[in-house]
Protein backbone atom coordinates (compact mmCIF):
# COMPACT_ATOMS: atom_id res chain seq x y z
CA UNK A 1 0.00 0.00 0.00
CA UNK A 2 2.83 2.07 0.51
CA UNK A 3 3.93 2.15 -2.33
CA UNK A 4 0.72 2.85 -3.98
CA UNK A 5 0.53 5.86 -1.83
CA UNK A 6 4.06 7.59 -2.07
CA UNK A 7 3.83 7.75 1.72
CA UNK A 8 3.66 5.83 5.30
CA UNK A 9 -0.43 5.91 6.52
CA UNK A 10 -1.11 6.20 9.76
CA UNK A 11 -4.25 5.28 10.47
CA UNK A 12 -4.49 1.74 8.60
CA UNK A 13 -8.26 1.61 9.52
CA UNK A 14 -9.34 4.44 6.93
CA UNK A 15 -7.69 2.15 4.36
CA UNK A 16 -8.86 -0.84 4.97
CA UNK A 17 -12.44 -0.05 4.77
CA UNK A 18 -11.70 1.45 1.23
CA UNK A 19 -11.32 -1.99 0.53
CA UNK A 20 -14.36 -3.63 1.51
CA UNK A 21 -17.05 -4.61 -0.31
CA UNK A 22 -21.02 -4.53 0.53
CA UNK A 23 -21.75 -7.76 -0.25
CA UNK A 24 -19.71 -8.81 2.91
CA UNK A 25 -22.27 -7.13 4.63
CA UNK A 26 -20.30 -5.68 8.04
CA UNK A 27 -21.69 -3.30 10.32
CA UNK A 28 -19.23 -1.22 12.63
CA UNK A 29 -20.21 -0.65 16.29
CA UNK A 30 -22.85 1.63 16.37
CA UNK A 31 -24.35 -1.02 13.52
CA UNK A 32 -23.58 1.38 10.48
CA UNK A 33 -22.78 -0.47 6.99
CA UNK A 34 -19.12 -0.96 6.99
CA UNK A 35 -17.64 -1.04 3.42
CA UNK A 36 -16.23 1.50 1.06
CA UNK A 37 -19.23 3.17 -0.24
CA UNK A 38 -19.15 6.55 2.19
CA UNK A 39 -15.09 6.78 1.64
CA UNK A 40 -16.12 6.60 -1.87
CA UNK A 41 -18.29 9.98 -1.88
CA UNK A 42 -15.60 12.02 0.04
CA UNK A 43 -13.47 10.86 -2.33
CA UNK A 44 -15.01 11.72 -5.34
CA UNK A 45 -15.77 15.22 -3.51
CA UNK A 46 -11.54 15.85 -2.90
CA UNK A 47 -11.28 14.88 -6.84
CA UNK A 48 -13.40 17.27 -7.82
CA UNK A 49 -11.62 19.92 -5.54
CA UNK A 50 -8.34 19.39 -6.32
CA UNK A 51 -8.86 19.10 -10.12
CA UNK A 52 -11.20 21.86 -9.92
CA UNK A 53 -8.10 24.30 -8.36
CA UNK A 54 -5.82 22.67 -10.60
CA UNK A 55 -7.94 23.51 -14.10
CA UNK A 56 -8.56 27.07 -12.11
CA UNK A 57 -4.87 27.73 -12.02
CA UNK A 58 -3.61 25.90 -14.75
CA UNK A 59 -5.99 27.43 -17.70
CA UNK A 60 -7.17 31.32 -16.83
CA UNK A 61 -8.31 32.17 -19.73
CA UNK A 62 -11.73 29.41 -19.30
CA UNK A 63 -14.72 30.42 -18.53
CA UNK A 64 -17.37 28.52 -15.79
CA UNK A 65 -18.48 26.17 -18.96
CA UNK A 66 -15.12 25.17 -20.23
CA UNK A 67 -13.72 24.92 -16.80
CA UNK A 68 -17.11 22.15 -15.93
CA UNK A 69 -16.79 20.16 -19.29
CA UNK A 70 -12.96 19.96 -18.70
CA UNK A 71 -13.18 18.68 -15.11
CA UNK A 72 -15.93 15.69 -16.31
CA UNK A 73 -13.58 14.46 -18.62
CA UNK A 74 -10.71 14.35 -15.80
CA UNK A 75 -13.17 12.75 -13.52
CA UNK A 76 -15.28 10.53 -15.95
CA UNK A 77 -16.09 7.37 -14.73
CA UNK A 78 -14.41 5.53 -17.84
CA UNK A 79 -11.18 7.48 -17.03
CA UNK A 80 -11.35 6.72 -13.24
CA UNK A 81 -11.68 2.90 -13.96
CA UNK A 82 -8.26 3.17 -16.24
CA UNK A 83 -6.73 4.78 -12.90
CA UNK A 84 -8.24 1.96 -10.69
CA UNK A 85 -6.68 -0.83 -13.19
CA UNK A 86 -3.33 0.82 -13.53
CA UNK A 87 -2.91 0.72 -9.56
CA UNK A 88 -4.04 -2.65 -9.86
CA UNK A 89 -6.58 -1.63 -6.68
CA UNK A 90 -9.38 -4.50 -7.24
CA UNK A 91 -6.43 -7.05 -5.90
CA UNK A 92 -7.51 -5.77 -2.11
CA UNK A 93 -10.95 -5.88 -2.33
CA UNK A 94 -12.50 -7.97 0.60
CA UNK A 95 -15.78 -9.32 -0.71
CA UNK A 96 -18.41 -12.28 -1.27
CA UNK A 97 -18.44 -12.44 -5.25
CA UNK A 98 -15.76 -14.03 -7.40
CA UNK A 99 -13.46 -10.67 -8.54
CA UNK A 100 -14.61 -12.07 -12.49
CA UNK A 101 -17.68 -11.23 -11.88
CA UNK A 102 -17.40 -7.49 -10.74
CA UNK A 103 -18.40 -4.90 -13.15
CA UNK A 104 -15.48 -2.13 -14.51
CA UNK A 105 -17.28 0.57 -12.48
CA UNK A 106 -15.61 -1.00 -9.18
CA UNK A 107 -12.23 -0.03 -10.30
CA UNK A 108 -13.50 3.81 -10.41
CA UNK A 109 -14.93 3.21 -7.58
CA UNK A 110 -12.11 1.68 -4.70
CA UNK A 111 -10.16 4.40 -6.87
CA UNK A 112 -12.66 7.27 -5.22
CA UNK A 113 -12.61 5.32 -1.52
CA UNK A 114 -8.66 5.43 -1.38
CA UNK A 115 -8.54 9.04 -2.13
CA UNK A 116 -11.25 9.54 0.30
CA UNK A 117 -9.47 7.27 3.31
CA UNK A 118 -6.44 9.52 2.39
CA UNK A 119 -7.83 12.70 3.32
CA UNK A 120 -9.21 11.29 6.56
CA UNK A 121 -5.48 9.84 7.43
CA UNK A 122 -3.81 12.51 6.59
CA UNK A 123 -5.46 15.74 5.10
CA UNK A 124 -5.96 17.92 2.47
CA UNK A 125 -2.39 18.62 1.65
CA UNK A 126 -1.46 14.53 1.19
CA UNK A 127 -4.80 13.90 -0.43
CA UNK A 128 -3.93 17.06 -3.01
CA UNK A 129 -0.41 15.21 -3.20
CA UNK A 130 -1.48 11.78 -4.23
CA UNK A 131 -4.15 13.32 -6.84
CA UNK A 132 -1.50 15.34 -8.20
CA UNK A 133 0.74 12.37 -8.47
CA UNK A 134 -1.38 9.62 -9.56
CA UNK A 135 -4.00 11.92 -11.48
CA UNK A 136 -2.68 15.19 -12.94
CA UNK A 137 0.93 14.78 -13.64
CA UNK A 138 0.64 11.08 -15.77
CA UNK A 139 -3.34 12.25 -17.20
CA UNK A 140 -4.24 14.91 -17.62
CA UNK A 141 -2.95 16.55 -21.05
CA UNK A 142 -5.53 19.88 -21.61
CA UNK A 143 -4.89 19.71 -25.26
CA UNK A 144 -5.97 16.27 -25.17
CA UNK A 145 -8.85 16.36 -23.12
CA UNK A 146 -9.90 19.44 -25.15
CA UNK A 147 -10.52 17.00 -28.18
CA UNK A 148 -11.35 14.14 -26.31
CA UNK A 149 -15.32 12.67 -27.09
CA UNK A 150 -17.42 12.25 -23.90
CA UNK A 151 -19.90 10.71 -25.40
CA UNK A 152 -20.40 9.51 -29.53
CA UNK A 153 -24.00 8.70 -28.62
CA UNK A 154 -24.54 12.22 -27.86
CA UNK A 155 -22.53 13.54 -30.93
CA UNK A 156 -24.61 11.34 -33.25
CA UNK A 157 -28.08 12.30 -31.57
CA UNK A 158 -27.17 16.19 -31.14
CA UNK A 159 -26.05 15.59 -35.32
CA UNK A 160 -29.58 13.63 -36.38
CA UNK A 161 -31.64 16.30 -34.69
CA UNK A 162 -30.12 19.53 -36.30
CA UNK A 163 -30.43 17.65 -39.84
CA UNK A 164 -33.81 16.37 -39.00
CA UNK A 165 -32.69 12.84 -39.57
CA UNK A 166 -34.84 10.15 -38.08
CA UNK A 167 -32.80 7.49 -35.92
CA UNK A 168 -33.28 4.73 -34.12
CA UNK A 169 -31.56 2.63 -31.58
CA UNK A 170 -32.37 -1.25 -31.97
CA UNK A 171 -31.38 -3.42 -28.53
CA UNK A 172 -31.71 -7.13 -27.77
CA UNK A 173 -30.08 -9.46 -26.15
CA UNK A 174 -27.62 -11.71 -27.69
CA UNK A 175 -25.49 -14.10 -25.49
CA UNK A 176 -24.43 -16.30 -28.19
CA UNK A 177 -21.53 -18.69 -26.92
CA UNK A 178 -20.60 -16.13 -24.10
CA UNK A 179 -20.47 -16.70 -20.97
CA UNK A 180 -21.06 -13.26 -19.82
CA UNK A 181 -24.45 -11.63 -21.08
CA UNK A 182 -24.58 -9.58 -24.01
CA UNK A 183 -26.37 -7.13 -25.51
CA UNK A 184 -26.62 -6.23 -29.24
CA UNK A 185 -26.95 -2.74 -30.74
CA UNK A 186 -28.16 -1.45 -34.73
CA UNK A 187 -28.02 1.82 -35.29
CA UNK A 188 -30.25 2.96 -37.38
CA UNK A 189 -30.34 6.33 -39.29
CA UNK A 190 -33.36 7.73 -42.13
CA UNK A 191 -34.48 4.13 -42.22
CA UNK A 192 -30.79 2.91 -43.04
CA UNK A 193 -28.60 0.58 -40.81
CA UNK A 194 -25.46 2.29 -40.70
CA UNK A 195 -23.56 0.43 -37.61
CA UNK A 196 -23.73 -2.43 -34.77
CA UNK A 197 -21.91 -3.48 -31.67
CA UNK A 198 -22.03 -5.77 -28.88
CA UNK A 199 -21.31 -5.21 -25.77
CA UNK A 200 -21.72 -6.44 -22.13
CA UNK A 201 -24.33 -3.54 -20.91
CA UNK A 202 -27.11 -1.84 -23.67
CA UNK A 203 -25.45 1.33 -22.58
CA UNK A 204 -21.72 0.25 -23.78
CA UNK A 205 -23.42 -1.58 -26.81
CA UNK A 206 -25.43 1.98 -27.97
CA UNK A 207 -22.24 3.97 -27.47
CA UNK A 208 -19.69 1.48 -29.62
CA UNK A 209 -22.19 1.64 -32.25
CA UNK A 210 -22.67 5.52 -32.27
CA UNK A 211 -18.84 5.79 -32.27
CA UNK A 212 -18.70 3.56 -35.65
CA UNK A 213 -21.65 5.55 -36.76
CA UNK A 214 -19.64 8.80 -35.89
CA UNK A 215 -16.66 7.67 -37.97
CA UNK A 216 -19.00 6.56 -40.67
CA UNK A 217 -20.61 10.16 -40.84
CA UNK A 218 -17.96 12.23 -39.90
CA UNK A 219 -17.24 14.18 -43.10
CA UNK A 220 -20.69 15.35 -42.93
CA UNK A 221 -20.55 16.41 -39.68
CA UNK A 222 -17.62 18.19 -39.25
CA UNK A 223 -18.97 20.35 -43.17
Amino acid sequence: MRRILGFKPRNLEHYKRAFLHRSLNLKDEYGNPKNYERLEFLGDAMLGTVISKHLYTRVPEGDEGYLTKMRSKIVSRKHLNELGKDLGLVEFVESRIPQNHFGDNIHGNVFEALVGAIYLDRGHKYCEKFINDRVIEPYVDIEQLEGKVMSYKSLVIEWCQKQKKPFQYEVYEDTGNDAVRHFAVKLFIDQRMLAKARATSKKKAEEKASKRAYFALQHKMED
